[in-house]
This record gives structure tokens, C-alpha cells and sequence, in this order.
């Protein structure tokens, strides 16, 4: 029974990137360790674990909600 943990910085997804997150990362496990078989997806655990900005540190600095949202609109421009 896999039990995966995802940390990440809270407000940085929506409830649909959230539910695309858990159904693709789901679809992956079920494809390498479970050898594709349909059944071990009830077998997947996924945990989305959000954190306030503050409790991050980026570079040294702890980032602010404006901080990280131009950092991720700058790598989608990429």
C-alpha cells in the first residue's frame, strides 16, 4: 500500500489542479507499482499537505503570496 505525501505552499493550487494532481499521480502508481492493474488504485494513499508561505524559506527568505505567484507565472512563461 503506497502512502505518498506531497508538501507544497498553501494557495498555490486550485481544487482542480488538486483533483488533477491526486488522479494523475494516482494513475502513475497504479501504472509502475501496481503493473496496471486496475484494483490497486484502491490501494493508493495521496496527501496533499499545504503550508502557509511562512513557513517556507526560499533562498534564505521566507516568500510572500506575491513572491511565489510571480516565481511561478515567470517558469510558466518560460
Amino acid at each position: 500500500m503506497p502512502f505518498i505525501k506531497v508538501q507544497t505552499i498553501k494557495g498555490i493550487m486550485n481544487s482542480e489542479q488538486k483533483k488533477e494532481l491526486l488522479r494523475r499521480m494516482t494513475d502513475l502508481i497504479v501504472e509502475i507499482e501496481g503493473k496496471g492493474d486496475p484494483e490497486f488504485q484502491r490501494s493508493v494513499w495521496i496527501l496533499i499537505d499545504e503550508q502557509e508561505p511562512e513557513q517556507w524559506s526560499l533562498g534564505g527568505i521566507q516568500p510572500t503570496s506575491e513572491m511565489i505567484a510571480a516565481k511561478f507565472s515567470s517558469a510558466q512563461q518560460s
